[in-house]
């Protein structure tokens, strides 16, 4: 099942089914009008969403109308909760080893997990603002889930059975604001703006014999300016899985339905698949070359992330920005 929220003016937004070759859509009133209620009282909805879905891609519902994705806000335009994770250690061992710096141990036996704003996500084909291309603007493309309830203490694999649907995120990052605010030892906040996904979000059935494991075993495509930069496997090399990643939250507090937990950067070993963020890229040349030549984003650039399935066909439609000044710079600020 695929679905997606279409702006309406409203904060939420309205709750539509899309079909599986997101060429059509219709709107999931009578059953309901927002994605958290369905994820509030999943065993009891889905399945009507369900039933809606099948008929949607039958060509038999009455009033589909065609689906656009420019007129999406995130599936959930705003969650009870955004946890990033970093589960691709490879590109916490690239970033490290630009400057020379070991990674600790229990890096490879406990996620990196930061909180993240959720109160303001923003649609897949919404500009990216930023007040000043001085710091340091780069995408980041992850996958993420949507969980539903998951009680305090439960295992990797009890963690598992919680996810309810997939997304793709642009977990968009400020590169020169971070230094100084991990130096105050309390993470990131205002380097990290609004976080964009994709047009749909998916349910793990959709992706077949893609989702394993509690990982997502397909490639994660990142267009930087109408060129192709990335081509990362998003599976094999996702040091901790979803399941792992939920289970570190709710190690000491209960996780509710509608939170939703980020990969963190896709990162693969082998180079030739390119990157998933610009301060990869920035790393793997100061360690070939001894620095950078590689700048971050300015105004008027556009990124495209995408996921296709062996088909060929978009699993999640394409998160497709551009970056574009938007607030005050910190030295134009009154």
């Amino acid at each position: 099942m695929k679905l997606a929220t279409y702006k309406d003016g409203s904060r939420d937004g309205q709750l539509v089914v899309v079909s599986r070759d997101l060429g059509t859509a219709h709107y999931a009133t009578g059953i309901a009008t927002r994605l958290q209620q369905v994820l509030d009282d999943w065993n009891f909805l889905s399945p009507q969403l369900e039933d809606l879905f099948v008929t949607l891609n039958h060509g038999k519902a009455r009033h589909a109308f065609p689906f656009d994705p420019k007129l999406c806000a995130a599936p959930l335009p705003r969650a009870y909760q955004w946890a990033d994770g970093s589960a691709f250690i490879n590109h916490v061992e690239l970033v490290r080893k630009a400057r020379n710096a070991e990674v600790p141990e229990s890096f490879y036996t406990d996620p990196l997990m930061y909180q993240g704003g959720s109160d303001d996500f923003i649609g897949a084909c919404d500009d990216i603002v930023v007040p000043s291309e001085k710091m340091g603007i780069d995408f980041e493309a992850e996958v993420a889930v949507v969980t539903g309830d998951v009680p305090m203490g439960s295992t990797p694999e009890q963690a598992l059975e919680g996810v309810r649907l997939l997304m793709l995120a642009n977990d968009v990052s400020l590169r020169q604001l971070i230094p100084a605010e991990l130096a105050k030892g309390f993470g990131f906040f205002q380097s990290k703006p609004a976080t964009a996904f994709s047009p749909v979000a998916v349910t793990p059935d959709e992706l077949g014999g893609a989702w394993k494991g509690g990982r997502v075993h397909l490639p994660l495509q990142s267009t930087w300016n109408g060129r192709k930069v990335g081509l990362c496997d998003a599976g094999d090399e996702m040091t901790f899985h979803f399941g792992q990643l939920i289970a570190h939250i709710c190690k000491t507090r209960n996780v509710r339905a509608g939170s939703i937990v980020g990969s963190g950067t896709v990162s693969n070993k082998d180079w030739s698949r390119g990157y998933s963020c610009i301060a990869e890229k920035r790393a793997i040349e100061t360690i070939e070359s001894g620095e950078p030549k590689t700048g971050f984003m300015q105004f008027g650039d556009t990124i495209r992330i995408e996921m296709k399935g062996p088909d060929g066909q978009s699993l999640f439609g394409a998160i497709d920005q551009q970056v574009r000044q938007g607030g005050a710079a910190p030295n134009e600020a009154s």
